[in-house]
């Protein structure tokens, strides 16, 4: 990835290196756009965007930690924390927390993934340097109280109940299980009915004072915002609260992680009573750093990405056999996916799979005609910037930018990434993934002999 920012050198002397170091990483014209960062000395990135015209700002922390740090006994912690991190602080009641943002018309709220987590909160620029003070107190005052261990347990339990109602959303779940089996990266970021259970208020104090330093957070502000005053605020708040434990420290490096063991040619059924049968035929992807992740990205969007794709036009428009068909990648550190979704009737399941099946080796072996190559490279452009009009989109961008690459690229930068791609490189990267073994994950009524039959699906 290419990138308009240069790492500052450190310098020997630690005395010298005791302060903040700012740097602009992406440089907009009229200030609109321009990407600023600051690294404290205690470690903490802080990073910007500023936009002028809009008068809103979304403030977010991301943090160096997913459910793929978990040991087996720790699964579901990191999710589990999160929840924590809302029910109050030294200086705030869980009450406090959420009139607070509610007061003034704001959001706020969190999410966990398999290798980051993030909390955010959304409001008027004039309320910005509230969204600060709440979001930094929650990150660094967390009280994880036993009682509130114990109340949040259930709400915990009830999300997971939730979602095993919700097939076409468990189904994610098994195809992460199928390719990567009970590694990290195999289990659910929610954790099981049995870790969440025996998880207690002492471990999760563990695991907090062990992810949640400031060396493994980037704060990531964007909207109509002043960056030496986001600095200033910062600041201010986490040396409030004693949050540094050293005055001088480097944050931590981007994840390399280990390579997940993937799988290709497994099968993966749950009998469920069901109205449709959930399906997903996938395989090993890319690296979310590999280089080919921009050629992939157009091989997506030609395969399954929108409306006039391959997947939506064979499947569901010339046969009516699904109403939602779709592809899709996942980049992790080291690895990757490469999947198909469809949603059908049970009796419809082996019509589908034959389909999606027959188009991913025929694009693996033959490719892409070069206007379905343009078509989809447009497509992945608009949706690109559509995707980031609006300053929470922003602060993704720029926060998760700087906890999984170290670097910044501007929206001219991944356009012109995009466009660069050629038709070669589409059909290069078809033949490396499309080319692979798939596997397969499937949830629904199935009988015995339909279900005997899917390992043909993979064959």
């Amino acid at each position: 990835m290419t990138s308009r920012s240069a790492r500052t050198t450190a310098r020997t002397s630690p005395e010298a290196r005791a302060v903040a170091r700012t740097q602009t990483l992406i440089k907009g014209e009229n200030g609109i756009g321009t990407v600023r960062k600051t690294t404290l000395p205690g470690g903490l990135r802080i990073v910007t965007e500023t936009l002028p015209s809009v008068r809103s700002a979304t403030f977010g922390i991301w943090a160096h930690v997913g459910s793929r740090d978990e040991t087996p006994a720790l699964n579901g912690a990191t999710h589990y924390l999160e929840h924590l991190l809302f029910k109050g602080t030294s200086r705030r009641s869980a009450l406090d927390i959420s009139a607070a943002l509610d007061a003034v018309g704001g959001e706020i709220n969190a999410f966990t993934a398999k290798e980051y987590t993030c909390y955010y909160a959304r409001v008027l620029d004039t309320d910005l340097p509230l969204a600060i003070d709440v979001v930094c107190d929650m990150l660094t005052g967390s009280l994880i109280r036993e009682e509130d261990v114990d109340v949040e347990r259930g709400a915990i339990l009830e999300e997971i109940a939730m979602t095993e109602d919700d097939p076409g959303d468990c189904v994610h779940d098994l195809f992460a299980h199928t390719m990567f089996g009970d590694s990290a990266l195999g289990r659910p970021v929610l954790g099981t009915v049995d870790t969440v259970n025996a998880l207690t208020a002492d471990r999760i104090r563990r695991f907090y004072r062990k992810h949640y330093d400031p060396t493994h957070l980037v704060v990531a502000c964007a909207g109509n915002v002043d960056h030496a005053k986001v600095v200033r605020q910062v600041r201010a708040a986490f040396e409030g609260a004693g949050a540094f434990k050293d005055a001088v420290a480097e944050p931590i490096a981007p994840r390399s992680g280990r390579r997940g063991v993937r799988a290709t040619g497994r099968v993966e059924v749950i009998g469920r009573k069901t109205e449709q049968a959930h399906v997903i035929l996938g395989m090993p992807g890319l690296a979310r750093t590999d280089e080919r992740r921009w050629a992939l990205g157009v091989l997506n969007a030609a395969l399954g990405g929108g409306m006039s794709s391959r997947l939506f036009q064979e499947v569901r428009e010339k046969r009516g056999l699904a109403y939602s068909v779709y592809s899709y990648t996942s980049g992790f550190a080291d690895c990757g996916l490469f999947g198909v979704y469809a949603g059908c009737r049970p009796s419809q399941v082996h019509d589908v799979l034959k389909i999606c099946r027959d188009e991913l080796d025929r694009v693996a072996e033959h490719g892409l005609p070069d206007e379905e190559i343009d078509r989809a490279v447009g497509q992945l452009r608009g949706s690109t910037v559509l995707g980031l009009e609006d300053t929470g989109a922003l602060m993704n961008r720029i926060g998760k930018s700087e906890l999984c690459w170290g670097e910044q690229m501007s929206v001219d930068d991944m356009l012109a990434r995009i466009a660069s791609v050629t038709p070669d490189d589409v059909r290069a990267v078809a033949r490396d993934v499309l080319g692979q073994r798939p596997s397969l994950s499937v949830i629904g009524p199935l009988k015995d002999k339909q279900a005997s039959r899917l390992h043909d699906a993979v064959a």
